[in-house]
């Protein structure tokens, strides 16, 4: 038997989410660093993918959301309820990393602050919404007559 269409689309989001910010995270920005002429011109344009990996985290986590929600009586798979807390955690992640971290990494940049400090914590923030989607995906690929 096929899981229902919402379990599926749901499923589609948690991958795209998860697999985007492994290629992102893990082969694009290195790749970047390693090809790139200057770290500067690398730096640029990997705050430009992280900038647009928020709105593809966001994106994905907003969907998981609404495909998992109650409704209607709608019971929730025992997996999409456990995996709740992080896809909201792992969605807040990126957008604190967007609007709070990635600012402040333009700053130290600009004016010689702690950049160590603010790409540490950016760099941790970034592991810990992969790891949240990660956690999100492997937990609706969980078979539930186990």
């Amino acid at each position: 038997m096929h899981p229902p269409l919402r379990q599926r689309i749901g499923l589609l989001a948690a991958a795209l989410w998860w697999g985007s910010l492994t290629a992102l995270g893990f082969v694009i920005v290195p790749m970047l660093f390693m090809h790139l002429g200057s770290p500067a011109a690398a730096g640029a344009m990997a705050a430009r993918l992280f900038g647009a990996q928020t709105w593809i985290s966001t994106g994905c986590a907003l969907l998981l959301l609404l495909v998992f929600k109650k409704k209607d009586g709608f019971a929730q798979a025992a997996q999409a309820q456990a995996a709740m807390k992080f896809i909201v955690a792992g969605m807040l992640l990126a957008l604190l990393v967007e609007f709070g971290v990635a600012p402040s990494i333009v700053s130290a940049r600009a004016d010689g602050g702690n950049l160590r400090l603010w790409h540490g914590l950016g760099s941790a923030m970034l592991l810990g919404q992969w790891l949240c989607a990660g956690f999100t995906l492997w937990s609706l690929t969980a078979r539930s007559d186990r």
